[in-house]
């Protein structure tokens, strides 16, 4: 077994440091067969060498979906694949996308969702079809508004999709309308999908306003809560089984869970989900500063604590301030090279806010009472009642009505949710 193990560890080194593309790929097939070979016969996948990581906040061991390599690879044997990923699709220090072509599988193209394959552009830019100069994959942009489904042309030929993206459990994240219209293309074309399951970081707690279906946007399409507290693959067989895609069909879904994770984890994200969110505060942070972006005040784009603060030209002065600039990740930030007074919630994302596990308006409100002119405070194109999915948010915070008056009127409908979301649940709850 350790014979075998090294083999692993040394075949994987030589994948990490790219040398593989340049190899002669008869070679490659050679060796890739040999290693799926050990793979089969000792099960050493399973041995987690490159399997499980340690969670150093859990203090325990989680294997993610895209990690369990020896159960999902008969799925992929003889087949023609393609993987929607970016640069959270990896397997322990590898992207997927290398470690298949590795072992030999025949990877034809990936799909790109927002921010791109490698995670590097804006939210919100357009991304574009291109070629990954690493693996020199096609890549084919799901992001933009007339290619968020793969076309019938683009799959002709591929029999089975991988979607492997982490996501952070908020509806508006839009990696999981990307998912949603990947299942529909699959259903209609008769294709396989394999969702390769990670912990969702904030799937500790449900909470925010439910989505009214006359609110349905790329930015949310389902009637969820805000924090609707479910991995990607438990969405996943969320949308097949409330028969959520065009004239609800179902597609031939396959997820492949995580081992030894449940809800109540607080799981530290290994790698960065978008330039945004740089950090766990961020994560924790998101799901209530998001709905900032559909208002005149900053979250911090611009700034190298995103979703860590917010704040606006049009308020008193504070004793907190903050200057937003273009920088990676943020071209052209809100307010840009304006002052920005406002609040700090570096400490509150990863103390208080496990404690609370409450989705919170406090801040919306309390930035709209100190702004200058409250008539200006909303953007104008309704933005803010797709965020939050429920027109009525917006007019009860008009109404001057408290946070509390408002996170109550909701709680019926969330509660509602919660019955149905436990029917989809592949791990333990945190109930």
């Amino acid at each position: 077994m350790n014979s075998i193990n090294l083999t692993l560890t040394l075949f994987l080194e030589t994948i990490q440091k790219r040398k593989y593309v340049k190899l002669n790929y008869f070679y490659l097939k050679i060796s890739s067969c040999f290693l799926l070979f050990l793979f089969l016969i000792s099960g050493c996948i399973r041995s987690q060498q490159t399997g499980t990581t340690r969670n150093p906040e859990l203090k325990k061991e989680i294997t993610v979906g895209a990690k369990r390599i020896h159960t999902y690879l008969p799925l992929l044997q003889n087949k023609s694949v393609a993987i929607v990923g970016n640069q959270t699709s990896m397997v322990g220090d590898v992207h997927l996308v290398d470690t298949l072509l590795a072992l030999g599988i025949d990877v034809k193209l990936v799909f790109a969702p927002e921010h791109g394959f490698r995670g590097e552009a804006d939210a919100g830019e357009k991304i574009i079809d291109g070629v990954d100069p690493i693996s020199g994959l096609t890549i084919k942009s799901l992001y933009g508004k007339n290619n968020r489904k793969p076309s019938a042309e683009t799959l002709k030929g591929i029999d089975v999709l991988i979607f492997d993206i982490q996501d952070v459990g908020a509806r508006f994240y839009t990696y999981i309308s990307t998912m949603h219209y990947v299942m529909e293309a699959c259903a209609e074309q008769h294709k396989e999908f394999v969702v390769l399951d990670r912990p969702n970081p904030n799937g500790f707690y449900v909470d925010g306003p439910v989505l009214k279906l006359q609110n349905s946007s790329f930015i949310g399409l389902h009637p969820v809560p805000v924090v609707h507290g479910m991995t990607i693959g438990e969405y996943a067989n969320m949308i097949n089984g409330q028969q959520w895609l065009n004239n609800g069909v179902k597609c031939n879904l396959m997820v492949i869970p995580c081992e030894n994770y449940k809800h109540s984890d607080f799981y530290t994200l290994p790698v960065n989900p978008s330039p945004n969110l740089p950090n766990m505060s961020s994560i924790y942070l998101y799901p209530s500063l998001c709905l900032f972006e559909g208002t005149n005040v900053s979250i911090g784009r611009g700034t190298s604590f995103p979703f860590q603060v917010y704040g606006s030209p049009f308020i008193e002065k504070t004793s907190f301030s903050f200057l937003p600039k273009p920088s990676f990740g943020s071209k052209n930030p809100k307010h840009n090279g304006k002052r920005c007074f406002g609040y700090d919630l570096r400490s509150y994302g990863d103390s208080i806010f496990k404690h609370q596990k409450k989705f919170s308006l406090d801040w919306i409100i309390s930035m709209r009472n100190f702004s200058t002119n409250k008539n200006d405070f909303f953007r104008k194109d309704g933005f803010f009642r797709l965020l939050t999915g429920d027109r009525n948010i917006r007019k009860m915070i008009e109404e001057d009505k408290s946070s509390q008056e408002i996170w109550l009127s909701f709680q019926p409908e969330v509660e509602h949710f919660k019955t149905i979301r436990k029917k989809y649940l592949l791990y333990p709850d945190f109930e």
